[in-house]
């Protein structure tokens, strides 16, 4: 069988044999698990297992052509990141009611019309985080405070010109690569049947 076809049986996912605690932070569990795949092979997994909230970023379009991205500290890196408004679904709270929330906290704007773009993952083969990837216009000010340690710098920046985002080094974020690239997909083809602005 080629790499690229599909199998033509069912896959069974493998049989979790143990699972252990290994670790816990604010954000993360650790665990480990003990798999039996359905071939009788055995191996021990780690993944990471957030509080299961859920997490929104936000693609917030100030006019029809342009996006507004933010500059924090990313500790991953030790350095400055240039990337998308992003953050937890408090308890409580719909991905509507958080994106809008975290576009005030981070950006200081609220938007009238938000709606779910695409939903991705990080990591999947050892991490369970969902992000829900939300499309914001019709912007408006306002500021809620946030509970980031420093005020992030707001810039705004073309949406066609991801290109030149790509080439810059504070700015590599995957998931918020794959969300512009997404969002200026979707703008087009809406600008085309003239259905969003």
């Amino acid at each position: 069988m080629a790499p690229t076809d599909s199998p033509s049986f069912p896959l069974t996912k493998p049989t979790i044999l143990e699972r252990r605690h290994m670790a816990q932070s604010e954000l993360f569990a650790i665990e480990s698990l003990d798999l039996r795949f359905a071939n009788g092979a055995e191996r021990t997994f780690e993944r990471l297992k957030g509080k299961g909230r859920g997490a929104v970023m936000v693609v917030a379009m100030p006019d029809p052509d342009h996006v507004l991205l933010i500059r924090e500290y990313a500790a991953g890196f030790d350095e400055y990141m240039l990337t998308l408004p992003k953050g937890l679904v408090d308890p409580g709270e719909d991905i509507i009611t958080a994106a809008n929330r975290e576009l005030m906290e981070e950006c200081g704007f609220g938007a009238n019309r938000i709606e779910p773009l695409v939903e991705l993952s990080l990591a999947p083969n050892y991490m369970n985080h969902r992000m829900q990837v939300m499309l914001a216009s019709d912007l408006y000010e306002r500021r809620l405070e946030g509970d980031e340690p420093e005020p992030l710098i707001v810039e705004t920046h073309a949406i066609d010109d991801i290109t030149g985002l790509l080439a810059r080094d504070d700015f590599h974020e995957g998931r918020a690569i794959a969300a512009l690239f997404i969002a200026r997909e979707k703008l087009r083809s809406e600008r085309e049947s003239d259905s969003w602005w």
